[in-house]
């Protein structure tokens, strides 16, 4: 199975779904990445304000953000090349990228953690 990074620009916490107004991009985002990690996905996702060594020590990123600046964020790497920035993958570039099939439906509330919001 392919490993896919994703690098956020900076949020509030690990995923951004959190608050009292939620991005649902960012809520969709991590819905499916939950949803991949439980049928076993190699996915890693790094916030810029809460990992930024993260950003630093991956050289490719590094250089995206020297020559373009946070704009570019996020940025998707599979198995360490870039394949999208500025906008996170679509649900059917997330199932391609993983080999899994999605099938799954948007939690409705803004909580990122379990248990409670973050």
């Amino acid at each position: 199975m392919k490993k896919l990074a994703i690098y956020d620009p900076a949020m509030c916490c690990s995923t951004g779904v959190c608050g009292a107004s939620v991005d649902p991009e960012l809520l969709r985002v991590a819905t499916v990445i939950e949803s991949l990690k439980q049928n076993g996905a190699d996915i890693s996702r790094f916030n810029l304000s809460g990992q930024p060594n993260a950003f630093v020590e991956n050289q490719l990123i590094n250089e995206q953000l020297k020559q373009y600046g946070p704009e570019i964020l996020p940025i998707t790497l599979v198995d360490g090349q870039i394949v999208k920035t500025k906008g996170y993958p679509t649900n059917e570039e997330f199932a391609e990228w993983t080999g899994v099939e999605l099938n799954i439906k948007p939690k409705k509330s803004g909580c990122c953690c379990e248990g409670g919001c973050c």
